[in-house]
């Protein structure tokens, strides 16, 4: 028998053998394939944005207007950036499963929001999303949330008024920052506060500490270093933990408050009335670690979202005075008011029914929110390697960031008049409010994780939006000083917005 005839009848060495073919046709199949992948064309580096990173928002929209998706290396990973809405579509929505928070963004954001619904993915985001949808859907949360507006509004307002009286520039984005953070202390925890006249001292220590760690853990996507530095607690790392103890031991306080005072009036239904916190200690299903999880997602998404975008908001009105006349008219024509008013009863005349007939306002607060979202990016990771639909491949690992900010500024989606304020693109030809595609307007995300608080922030909007254009002008305080944005989690308006405003025809 020769060797050959010896080897082929040895079923050991067969068995070997075809394994081993198996193995390398396997090999080989995946070298072709890897070969037919395409990438992403490369858009620079982590060093470009670093070179960038006072325009980031910029840089990333001067680079979609040349790939529309490109990718960006880093040391540790590589980054796809896409102003595509069928890449937008595809991550958010048909293969939503395939793109999470996944354990890069929990690792660094965990610390501030543990396992709160931004953090996470699967069973625990699901779960929480259903707690907080029902929450947002209620009659109650509506009817609640309303009078906070028109509270909150009217203390605004009156700042305003002897601002107007005394002929003074104010910072109009601090004091909507402060109005906001009243506005979703009382919404969220039920809790009664006074930030605009900075007589609550602890709810400020909360305020600050609580803006100074979402700033460190923003910078922990830029920082290598920040986990050697979390490990010896030095540096920025150790700044981050004392002011996340300040939050939590803030936030720990206030729901052991509700937690008493719910138990203590069981059947006293306006308790349960006054703040999500409330409703949720009601469920008695829920344990303190994720009602401060829970809470702290509904403050970071309510806090600054709001007051950034109102900040714009006037920015844009000050810039356009005719657009401010319209929204002004609008305000007036809607509420019936003629002649003198009060800043109070033009607020009593703004019912739900009120603000719904207000087509224009809600024009012009989309267009802002399509050139200034307040979250300009948001990130995924790809969990598997797959191909997006633009026929271009995204490996395993790969994190995956669509852009709100540069999609506002694609001629392709918008026409070229892209990067101009123009509210009326909004309007129908019979005058109303026309909705766009989430993946075509990304400002609120889109498909399941799209933002629960989306027409909650539109009625608060516009309930402060018409209070203020109803009752008083606004010009920049320095009309060549330069307005630009501060690169953070939210896209807040760098240096504030000094404005002066000016009584209308009224009653102060």
């Amino acid at each position: 028998m020769s060797i050959m005839e010896h080897l082929v009848s040895d079923p050991i060495l067969v068995t070997t053998a075809t394994i081993i073919a198996i193995y390398i046709t396997i090999f080989i199949i995946k070298l072709v394939e890897k070969k037919k992948k395409k990438h992403h064309p490369l858009g620079g580096t982590f060093l470009n944005q670093l070179i960038n990173f006072h325009r980031l928002h910029d840089y990333g929209t001067d680079l979609a207007r040349k790939h529309t998706t490109y990718r960006i290396l880093g040391f540790f990973r590589t980054e796809v950036y896409t102003a595509d809405p069928q890449n937008l579509e595809y991550i958010l929505k048909t293969n939503f499963s395939n793109y999470g928070k996944g354990w890069f963004h929990y690792s660094i954001l965990s610390d501030l929001l543990g396992d709160g619904i931004f953090t996470v993915d699967g069973e625990k985001w699901r779960h929480q999303r259903k707690v907080s949808s029902y929450q947002f859907s209620t009659k109650m949360l509506r009817d609640f949330s309303n009078t906070v507006f028109k509270t909150n509004a009217l203390k605004l307002a009156g700042i305003v008024s002897q601002a107007a009286a005394s002929n003074e520039p104010i910072d109009m984005q601090e004091l909507l920052m402060k109005s906001s953070l009243e506005t979703v202390f009382k919404v969220v925890l039920g809790v009664e506060v006074d930030s605009i006249f900075g007589t609550d001292e602890e709810a400020a220590r909360f305020s600050n500490a609580f803006d100074e760690a979402s700033e460190i853990i923003l910078g922990r996507y830029i920082d290598f270093f920040w986990k050697i530095k979390r490990y010896f607690n030095i540096g920025s790392e150790a700044v981050l933990r004392k002011s996340i103890e300040v939050v939590d031991q803030f936030v720990q306080k206030v729901i052991q408050t509700k937690i008493d005072e719910v138990h203590n009036s069981a059947d006293d239904l306006t308790k349960k009335k006054e703040g999500i916190l409330s409703r949720l200690i009601d469920l008695r299903e829920i344990d303190m670690k994720y009602l401060e999880e829970i809470t702290l997602s509904f403050m970071i998404a309510g806090k600054d979202t709001t007051a950034t975008t109102l900040s714009w908001f006037l920015y844009m009105m000050c810039k356009h005075p005719r657009i401010q006349e319209n929204i002004s008219q609008e305000v007036i024509e809607v509420t019936n008011l003629n002649g003198n008013y009060s800043v109070e009863e033009l607020a009593a005349n703004l019912s739900e029914e009120a603000l719904d007939k207000m087509q224009y306002i809600t024009a012009a607060l989309a267009e802002t929110l399509r050139l200034y979202p307040a979250l300009p990016a948001d990130a995924k990771v790809c969990f598997s390697d797959d191909t997006l639909p633009d026929g271009y491949s995204v490996k395993k690992g790969n994190v995956v960031v669509y852009q709100p900010y540069a999609m506002g500024r694609m001629k392709f989606l918008w026409g070229d008049d892209a990067e101009e304020f123009r509210p009326e693109r909004w309007i129908d030809e019979n005058g109303l409010f026309k909705q766009q595609s989430p993946f075509k307007f990304s400002a609120f995300q889109a498909g399941p994780r799209i933002c629960l608080g989306k027409e909650f922030a539109y009625r608060q909007m516009k309930f402060f939006s018409a209070v203020l254009l109803g009752s008083y002008k606004f010009k920049l305080s320095d009309e060549k000083k330069a307005v630009n944005y501060r690169v953070m989690l939210n896209l807040v308006i760098n240096g504030g917005l000094h404005l002066r405003p000016s009584s209308r025809n009224q009653v102060i």
